[in-house]
């Protein structure tokens, strides 16, 4: 199929590089144009906006920041269907796909917008990282008809070992709040127990190996302790990635009226990060939260 992609970031580029390999024509725009040039060696072809998109492709794949973000991309002056006119003549277009992790409000509200021009919205945030991307084994939790969500799972499958469909538009993003509920909580928690192991004079390092196989076990757990005691990983993204998912998961909260205390905690020290300046720091930067000397000691080992 002839696609577009708005955001080759950590994620976006090598879910690029997946789609190219399965044999789909790309187009690719980024507000950092050095970032979507970049992948021209792999066979990507660069526009200048993204309302280039819409005479080439007939679906769009984001991957972008945030909420704002996904907005001025779709609808903004030299958006998808923005410029002059009612939302903009959507061309070729038939389908925009949202790998982007925004509030389900907006998605429905965008969604809404985009039926207006006779464009399907399908919502697929994805769980995986940027290890999962590069792999091509990341989930994909989709929003949308049924009948759109079965035609663009086999492109997604470039990139994604499942496509799990959820529900109507937003019922994806709100399904990413859940995963992000987890992840965040669990990372904070990873976090204070090798603070806890470091404080007591244990070796932290050691902890996936003492815990393997038992109900501590994780992803995540075998992930993170060596990038919370160890210095030269790659980056994974910023603490302030987060810090925007767990306040999203918290007005999502709010709105449904579920109780997430554990929730209010994450997020109150992902403020206190926020305020000791770790915003752009690697997620991993929990622990340099928690306990302020851990970040002295890896330097220093």
């Amino acid at each position: 199929m002839d696609l577009g992609f708005c955001g080759p970031g950590l994620m976006g580029a090598p879910m690029i590089r997946h789609l190219l390999g399965a044999g789909h024509s790309v187009w690719v725009w980024n507000r950092t144009r050095a970032k979507a040039q970049a992948l021209v060696a792999d066979g990507a072809q660069v526009v200048d906006t993204p309302r280039d998109l819409v005479a080439r492709a007939q679906a769009v794949l984001l991957c972008v920041s945030d909420t704002q973000a996904v907005e001025d991309v779709v609808f903004g002056q030299d958006g998808l269907l923005g410029g002059d006119g009612a939302d903009g003549d959507a061309g070729r277009m038939r389908w925009i796909v949202d790998h982007s992790s925004i509030a389900p409000a907006a998605t429905r509200a965008y969604a809404a917008r985009a039926a207006g021009r006779g464009i399907g919205w399908v919502d697929a945030p994805v769980s995986g990282g940027v290890p999962g991307a590069q792999a091509g084994t990341l989930a994909v939790m989709a929003g949308g008809s049924a009948a759109d969500v079965a035609a663009l799972e086999p492109i997604v499958r470039a990139y994604a070992a499942r496509v799990t469909h959820m529900g109507e538009v937003g019922a994806g993003q709100m399904t990413k709040l859940c995963n992000q509920a987890i992840v965040c909580a669990t990372v904070a928690g990873v976090a204070e127990a090798v603070g806890l192991a470091q404080a007591a004079g244990i070796d932290a390092a050691r902890l996936p190996e003492a815990l393997a196989g038992g109900w501590a076990d994780s992803v995540l757990l075998r992930t993170f302790v060596p990038r919370m005691t160890e210095t030269g990983h790659a980056p994974l993204g910023s603490l302030k990635t987060f810090q925007k998912d767990i306040d999203t998961v918290a007005d999502a909260a709010r709105a449904a009226g579920a109780v997430m205390p554990v929730v209010g905690a994450v997020q109150q020290l992902l403020r206190l990060g926020a305020a000791m300046g770790l915003a752009q720091a690697d997620l991993a930067a929990f622990i340099d939260i928690v306990r302020p000397q851990a970040r002295a000691a890896r330097h220093a080992s």
